[in-house]
């Protein structure tokens, strides 16, 4: 697997993406694959040359794969990775600085429902009675760090970076946030919201965030690994653990991540979030007022 190149330039934190074949920009005609191998199920993000950017058809195709894998009886735990060096960019850049160009309306609209549709996927992950396994692979970022921190349990490599860089983007972690508030503190969420950087997996371990470090190499078969001990435990015993953790510890998650949504998708409609978009697809700074 390709190293990241990163820029020069770290005040953005960009890096380029490749597929494991070390093609730049490929583009996969299925953006969300889906596999079962023994008890455990796959979902990989499959747009390596966009590093797993999520497009409003993701995140569906994303529900109707947890929604098959809870059907299917076989699966007793999800694994959830990146295809590529890159686990997950977050929201795509590029689809949302194309919708800043419909009518006023029309693309308040539609940011709304990108928002609403983020957050559906994440309760829908947080309520999936299977365990959920990041298989971290490289950088997860903005509403890839999501995904992270919706999961279960973390497994991660070295070149797993984690960051919140949607204020460098003039936009608000809205969802992301309270998320990272439950798992990691509320003080650990102000320093990652705050300083909107990118952190080295070391220091994501450190946190909490990633349970485990571990090479590339290993990376699928530990996760399958932690699948299969999962699958020796009880499936209603399973269940009832996970609902003991969102329903009752996190009781107060759900309310936090609809408002979350909502200040995300406003974040959007802001003068700041036209200028950081538009400066991200010219690669440049942007210029704040």
């Amino acid at each position: 697997m390709m190293p990241l190149a990163d820029r020069s330039d770290e005040t953005y934190n960009r890096y380029e993406c490749y597929d494991s074949r070390g093609r730049d920009m490929y583009m996969a005609s299925n953006a969300v694959e889906v596999m079962v191998s023994g008890s455990v199920g796959t979902i990989m993000l499959n747009r390596p040359g966009r590093c797993n950017a999520l497009t409003q058809a993701m995140l569906e195709q994303m529900q109707e794969a947890l929604q098959d894998l809870y059907s299917e009886k076989r699966v007793r735990a999800v694994i959830l990775t990146g295809a590529g060096t890159a686990f997950c960019a977050g929201m795509d850049v590029h689809e949302m600085h194309a919708a800043a160009a419909l009518p006023e309306t029309e693309k308040h609209e539609q940011w709304g429902e990108t928002a609403e549709a983020y957050r559906e996927l994440v309760v829908q992950m947080l309520e999936m009675p299977k365990p959920i396994i990041a298989s971290v692979n490289g950088p997860a970022v903005a509403g890839g760090a999501g995904l992270v921190l919706a999961s279960d349990v973390v497994v991660a490599s070295p070149p797993a970076r984690f960051g919140l860089t949607d204020a460098r983007h003039g936009i608000v972690a809205g969802v992301v946030g309270p998320l990272l508030a439950f798992r990691a503190g509320a003080g650990t969420a102000a320093r990652l919201l705050l300083t909107s950087g990118l952190y080295p997996a070391e220091e994501a371990f450190r946190l909490g965030i990633y349970h485990e470090i571990i090479d590339g190499n290993q990376l699928w078969a530990r996760c399958a690994q932690i699948g299969e001990e999962c699958a020796a435990g009880a499936p209603e015993a399973v269940q009832l653990s996970k609902r003991l953790v969102y329903e009752t510890i996190g009781e107060q998650l759900a309310t936090q991540l609809s408002v979350g949504a909502a200040m995300s998708a406003t974040s959007r409609t802001t003068e700041a979030a036209q200028e950081g978009l538009t400066a991200f697809v010219e690669k440049r700074r942007p210029e704040w007022k």
